[in-house]
C-alpha cells in the first residue's frame, strides 16, 4: 500500500529534520565550509565549492522545490538577486510582458539595469489577455507576474496565463512571494518558475536577507543552475539555516496572517477616514473569485486610501503598536507609504496611472492580536482627522 504524502503543515514542520546521516541531528547543521574535500582525483563528494553547492543549502533548496511542485530550487542572496538570475535568463533584443502593478524594486531592476543589456519590458493588466495578446511581439520570451500584486493586490488568472504563454512557447514566471507555497502553487498551474522574496514570508520574522528561485523541467534547470552559479549571489549557509527555521512556522504565521488582515480590512471598510480598501480577501475585491479558485487563502499584506492625503504623515506619526517601516511579511506588523518608498522609483505618471497615488497606505499585517491592532490603528486615523481638521498639521 502507498504511503499517504504528508500535508504541507508536516512537510513545513520537518524541512531539514533527521537529514544529517552521521549523528541524527534533528536540526541539520550549518556547514560553514568554503571548500571540500577532494577523496582523490577525479572524485568528489558532490560539494566542491559553496558558490555552486553547499550541504546546508541544499537542503533548503531541495524542500523549496518540492513545497513548489518543482524540479530544483535555488537559493540567493537576496529577493533582488533571485529576480536578477532570472532575467538572465534573457539578452540582447529580448522582450518580456511583465504585471502593471509592479513592485518598484523589479521595475527598477527592468528599467535601469536589464534594459542596458537590451532587454524591454511592456507592462500590462496580466489578467486581460487580449492586452496580453496585442503587448505580444516576436522577439516576446516571458510573462512576468506577481500575483496578488504589490501594493495594489491585483489578481491575475495564473492557469490562464500559463496557457496562453504556453501555446505562443513563452516562459511563465511568477511571483510568490506574497501568498508562498502554503496558499498558492503557480507551477501546478503551469507557470515554468516561481520566485520568492524569501526575506519576507518564508523567513516570517524580519531577520533574513534572502531569495528563492524554483524552476519546472529539466532544461530549464540545469540552465538556471549554470546561472546561480555563474552570478555567484547564492545564499550562506548560515541564512539557509535561519530561513529553514522560520519556514518550519509557516503555516502557523500565514493562517494568522490570513486571520488578522481580514478582519482589519474590514474594519477599515467602515472607518470615516478611508476610502477604499484592497484586499482579495474581502468578498467586494475583483479579483476574489479568481482568488479563491487558485489559491487556499489570503497573503496578510493589504493597502488602503485615505480620503485626505494631509492624513498621511499624522496617521504614520501616531501609530504605536504598528511600525512605520519598510518591507513585509515578518510577526511584526509594519505600515509603509509606496509612493515616496517602495515605488519611489516608478515615474510618478506610471504610479497614479495604476492607483499608487500620495493617498495610498500599505500595511503588513503580524501576528499580534487583532483587536489590538484595529486600536491602533483607529487612534492613529481619529488623530490625523482630527489634526487636519482642526487644522493643526505638523
Amino acid at each position: 500500500m502507498d504511503k499517504k504524502p504528508l500535508n504541507i503543515e508536516s512537510r513545513l514542520a520537518q524541512i531539514g529534520s533527521v537529514q544529517e546521516p552521521v549523528t541524527g541531528a534533528i536540526n541539520f547543521p550549518i556547514y560553514q565550509a568554503t571548500a571540500f574535500r577532494h577523496p582523490k582525483l577525479g572524485q568528489s563528494t558532490g560539494f566542491d565549492y559553496i558558490r555552486t553547492k553547499s550541504p546546508t543549502r541544499q537542503v533548503l533548496e531541495d524542500a523549496c522545490a518540492e513545497l513548489e511542485s518543482g524540479d530544483a530550487g535555488f537559493a540567493c542572496s537576496s529577493g533582488m538577486a533571485a529576480l536578477q538570475t532570472v532575467f538572465a535568463l534573457f539578452g540582447q533584443g529580448d522582450h518580456l510582458i511583465v504585471s502593471l502593478d509592479l513592485y518598484g524594486g523589479t521595475y527598477r531592476l527592468l528599467e535601469r539595469i536589464m534594459s542596458k543589456f537590451g532587454v524591454t519590458a511592456t507592462y500590462v493588466d496580466t489578467n486581460d489577455l487580449d492586452a496580453l495578446e496585442q503587448s505580444r511581439q516576436p522577439n516576446t520570451k516571458a510573462v512576468f507576474i506577481e500575483t496578488p500584486t504589490n501594493p495594489l493586490m491585483m489578481i491575475t488568472d495564473i492557469e490562464a496565463v500559463c496557457t496562453w504563454a504556453s501555446r505562443h512557447q513563452l516562459l511563465t514566471i511568477v511571483d510568490n512571494t506574497l501568498l508562498t507555497p502554503y496558499f498558492q502553487r503557480p507551477i501546478e498551474l503551469g507557470a515554468d518558475i516561481v520566485v520568492h522574496s524569501a526575506t519576507k514570508y518564508l523567513g516570517g520574522h524580519n531577520d533574513v536577507l534572502a531569495g528563492l528561485i524554483v524552476t519546472k523541467g529539466k532544461e530549464l534547470s540545469e540552465e538556471m543552475a549554470f546561472l546561480h552559479n555563474s552570478i555567484g549571489a547564492v545564499l550562506s549557509p548560515s541564512d539557509s539555516y535561519q530561513l529553514m527555521r522560520g519556514m518550519k512556522t509557516l503555516a502557523l504565521r500565514m493562517e494568522r496572517h490570513q486571520s488578522n488582515a481580514t478582519t482589519v480590512a474590514t474594519f477599515l471598510q467602515g472607518h470615516p477616514a478611508v476610502e477604499e480598501v484592497f484586499y482579495p480577501g474581502l468578498p467586494e475585491h475583483p479579483g476574489y473569485d479568481i482568488q479563491s479558485r487558485q489559491s487556499s487563502g489570503n497573503t496578510g499584506i493589504f493597502s488602503f486610501k485615505v480620503k485626505d492625503a494631509r492624513y498621511v504623515e499624522p496617521v504614520l506619526r501616531h501609530i504605536r503598536l504598528i511600525a512605520f517601516a519598510e518591507s513585509l511579511g515578518g510577526v511584526e506588523s509594519l505600515m509603509t507609504y509606496p509612493a515616496v518608498q517602495t515605488h519611489a522609483d516608478i515615474p510618478v505618471e506610471i504610479r497614479e496611472a495604476v492607483g499608487v497615488d500620495d493617498r495610498l497606505l500599505r500595511f503588513s499585517v503580524g501576528i499580534e492580536f487583532a483587536e489590538d491592532l484595529i486600536a491602533d490603528l483607529d487612534q492613529a486615523l481619529n488623530a490625523a482627522m482630527a489634526e487636519v481638521e482642526g487644522g493643526e498639521l505638523r
